[in-house]
């Protein structure tokens, strides 16, 4: 249980991540942002259209304050009302108090505004098989977020590995978000897991991106996420995530 910085473990080695992240080139950290870049490769994300999806989550009494607040992970998705972000059960259940969303967030700033949550929707009684969550924002200045970032599109029903997919997070050490792209392995029935160095606390919520833009895993699940901040896991979106999405997305 190690990816939300309410629940943090005993922290591994920095010194790993560190040096993984000096020896990448800065062809490799281009090629992250131009296309699926080195796989199991973690890097600074670059700041692009896809990126700005990929925001961070906030207490509400931090929207003025925003350095070092932040303590997990969301991203906008496609939906009718162009107003929901998914994130992790576990991120957002038994959270006292309103809570923010900035996407693309960096080093306290906040270059696309800071997004009031107006409600969440989560399983009852969710468990390490369900924990995936969404989340409506308020509009800002008559907009709606999905018309000032974009979204990607929630598509349950995905093999497993299909495809490579690229995770982008915000540890809660770092002010800047990281990713990596590598291909999925299934872990069980219900479980799915990836190896990409440096995924520490604050990243669950994540979104696992496709190539054709299709979230297909949210970082979470087993151990909320993984015990080791090499691998990390995901529900495997099946049925009961699309229930959860259709009612988020209709308001109900």
């Amino acid at each position: 249980m190690k990816r939300d910085s309410r629940h943090r473990p005993a922290s591994r080695p920095a010194l790993l991540g560190a040096v993984v992240l000096l020896a990448l080139t800065s062809a490799s950290v281009a090629a992250a942002d131009d296309g699926p870049g080195p796989l199991g490769v973690t890097a600074d994300a670059v700041a692009s259209r896809q990126s700005a999806r990929v925001g961070a989550l906030f207490h509400a009494d931090r929207a003025d304050d925003l350095a070092g607040g932040h303590f997990c992970t969301a991203s906008v998705v496609h939906s009718p009302r162009r107003d929901l972000v998914v994130t992790a059960a576990h991120c957002v259940d038994g959270v006292a108090g309103d809570l923010v969303f900035v996407p693309g967030y960096r080093e306290g700033r906040a270059p696309f505004g800071v997004w009031k949550v107006t409600r969440t929707v989560l399983p009852d009684g969710w468990d390490e098989d369900s924990d995936v969550a969404f989340a409506a924002v308020d509009e800002r200045d008559g907009r709606r977020i999905e018309d000032v970032v974009g979204g990607n599109r929630f598509t349950p029903g995905v093999a497993t590995g299909a495809t490579a997919v690229t995770v982008t997070g915000y540890p809660d050490s770092r002010e800047v978000p990281i990713r990596c792209t590598a291909k999925p392995t299934r872990y069980s029935n219900t479980q799915q897991r990836i190896a990409c160095p440096d995924f520490t606390a604050g990243t669950s919520g994540s979104p696992w991106v496709n190539g054709d833009g299709q979230v297909v895993g949210v970082l979470g699940g087993h151990e909320k996420g993984g015990s080791t901040d090499d691998v990390s896991y995901s529900v495997v979106l099946g049925s009961e995530a699309e229930r959860l999405y259709r009612g988020a997305a209709s308001g109900a």
